[in-house]
């Protein structure tokens, strides 16, 4: 079989997905509604997640370009296509963390509008007095006013995240560039930003009064993404694709898409909505591998795993209140927020009575890539021989030979020198050695869980293969008779009897003195 789609990846120009005959799943209906109700929006979505060709599809619409848009529904729905001055940045090119990187940029941005609308204010003192500039001139010849599109608006503030001098810096220097949009309020059709969080003390939040934040709006949910509805119905060739690649049939195509990639949900009513990076890449490679960690992993984040000693057993299945999601992103109280943002959580449940979302990992993809990407942070600095020891350590779960298993993590464990590596500085505590067996234990996919819930406490790790269920409890310093009788008391293996499987109780109690698993025994 041979797949006559082309799929778009990294394709993030509406013009060109239209004109190369590129698959388009069409979300041109959110266009049109916004575009009719409001004029200033904010949309939050992470990474890969299509906000850029969002933007160029405001820009093509807002351009009058009818022709890009037959066939869709927006076709149906806009009778006048009128055409207007569109100033369209992406401040995502802002790579270098400083302020004259980002001019440079910006001024490089508005040197091409300029030229396509046969204006020159390049004499300007900063690149905001220089937007403002072109959108009253723009206004004075023509009469019409301007769209302005800001695409990643957060990017060169995330790039220094870590840094407070530089953070400051890069905030005033935005701040200045942004400022102008309140006062042109009169002479803009339309505003539309997008980004990964939300900074305070920046115009676009606390000036603009009118500015609307669709980001956990229910209607805008699935604006960027894919839906189940839409993988179905546009997806037909990919599927058999897959399907014939791999050996297998198109419901367990469905069924395994799903498992890795879908599970996204941006709202408390928001549909599932799959990762559309990665969804394309499998389509198009025919291989049903992890794609989104591929493209790399954000500084940003690794500092601000460390600087909030994040307990990365206990962010599966964690809470977070409503409010802490408007919360600015310098002023954090916890990493929850941030992590939601970028898409390594997305929201499980949410209490409407108590205002807080349960969240957790949206699918294995992003589950196995956090743990994995984790490794020289809580493990060892040598992810080549970290890797070897997680795959010997799964292989024998897989093979359920718990004790070949446990023999391999402890092995490895007193391997790691006490000088080099995370251990150096890691705290001697109970937790952080849970960590440790949780990250290594995470190449089983989708197969392992920490700090799970029960009626009477939190389990410290449970396994699931095909034949075996192992409730783990872990001690420092203390003893294995202890962790056995902590399983019991509190009732860890009781609501997996029923499953099928053997459950087979562990107690594992590690050395503080030598920073590895002393002693483990299991009941099963």
């Amino acid at each position: 079989m041979t797949d006559s789609v082309i799929y778009p990846i990294g394709i993030q120009a509406f013009s060109s997905v239209r004109e190369d005959g590129f698959l388009y799943v069409d979300k041109t209906q959110y266009v049109y509604d916004l575009a009719r109700k409001y004029r200033y929006v904010f949309l939050s979505r992470p990474r890969r997640f299509g906000k850029s060709l969002l933007a160029s599809t405001f820009h093509a619409y807002f351009s009058g370009k009818r022709e890009l848009f037959s066939g869709l529904a927006i076709d149906k729905l806009e009778k006048d296509w009128e055409q207007y001055h569109v100033l369209h940045f992406s401040l995502g090119t802002a790579k270098m963390g400083t302020v004259d990187d980002l001019y440079t940029q910006l001024n490089l941005q508005l040197g091409w509008i300029e030229e396509n609308s046969g204006i020159d204010n390049s004499r300007m003192s900063s690149p905001g007095a220089r937007m403002q500039a072109d959108v009253l001139e723009l206004y004075r010849k023509t009469g019409k006013k301007s769209v302005i599109l800001i695409d990643e608006y957060d990017s060169p503030m995330l790039t220094v995240l870590h840094d407070n001098e530089k953070l400051e810096l890069m905030r005033t220097a935005l701040q200045s560039f942004y400022a102008p949009l309140k006062d042109l309020n009169p002479y803009l059709r339309f505003v539309f930003i997008t980004g990964i969080t939300k900074f305070s003390q920046l115009s676009i939040f606390s000036q603009i009064n009118n500015l609307v934040k669709i980001s956990m709006m229910p209607a805008y949910s699935a604006i960027c993404g894919i839906t189940q509805d839409e993988l179905e119905s546009c997806f037909r060739d990919g599927i058999a694709g897959l399907a014939e690649g791999n050996g297998m049939t198109e419901a367990e195509v469905i069924a395994t898409l799903k498992r890795k990639y879908d599970g996204y949900h941006f709202s408390s009513k928001s549909p599932g909505v799959y990762n559309p990076f990665s969804l394309l890449s499998a389509m198009d490679s025919r291989e049903l591998h992890n794609y989104w960690f591929d493209t790399g992993t954000p500084v940003f984040l690794i500092s601000q795993i460390r600087k909030f000693h994040t307990d990365i057993t206990a962010v599966d299945g964690s809470m977070a209140d409503a409010a802490e999601f408007d919360a600015p992103t310098e002023n954090m109280h916890s990493i929850l927020p941030l992590l939601y943002q970028s898409g390594y959580l997305t929201i499980k449940d949410y209490d409407q009575s108590f205002e807080t979302y349960t969240l957790g990992f949206p699918n294995e993809e992003v589950k196995v890539g956090f743990t994995r990407m984790l490794i020289p942070f809580y493990v060892s600095s040598d992810i080549n021989g970290t890797t070897n020891a997680c795959r010997q350590i799964c292989r024998a779960l897989t093979e359920d030979n718990i004790d070949a298993a446990l023999t391999a993590a402890q092995s490895f464990f007193a391997s790691i020198p006490y000088q080099e590596g995370t251990l150096k500085d890691a705290p001697v505590a109970e937790g952080h050695f849970t960590a440790m067996l949780y990250v290594m234990f995470s190449f089983l996919n989708r197969y392992v869980w920490s700090q799970v819930r029960v009626a009477l406490g939190l389990m410290d790790i449970l396994v699931k293969t095909g034949r075996t269920i192992y409730v783990m409890e872990l001690k420092l310093d203390g003893s294995v008779e202890e962790a056995l009788k902590q399983i019991d008391s509190k009732g860890y293996a009781i609501p997996w009897q029923a499953d099928g499987r053997k459950v087979v109780k562990v107690g594992i109690n590690f050395s503080s003195e030598q920073r590895t698993i002393k002693e483990w025994t299991a009941v099963g």
